[in-house]
């Protein structure tokens, strides 16, 4: 026999993971109609900025994927 406080704890913690999930899946889906919008409005200027973008070495990519990833976090973290 589970002592009450345990079933009580499992449930709210249950519940807890089911909202992180519905949270990242709602991200995931936020991120998938932003990053569609340019290739739907304007496939044209997608591909030429596609093709600027492959021409960018790595170690200039990766400072912009950081530069992004720490805006995202920083305004993340004021926004929560």
């Amino acid at each position: 026999l589970v002592p009450v406080f345990l079933c009580r704890f499992r449930c709210d913690l249950l519940w807890v993971v089911i909202i992180m999930l519905k949270d990242i899946g709602t991200a995931i889906c936020l991120m998938l109609v932003l990053e569609g919008i340019i290739p739907f409005l304007s496939p044209s200027r997608w591909r030429g900025m596609v093709e600027v973008i492959a021409k960018v070495d790595d170690r200039q990519m990766r400072r912009i994927g950081l530069l992004s990833m720490s805006i995202g976090a920083i305004a993340l973290f004021f926004l929560r």
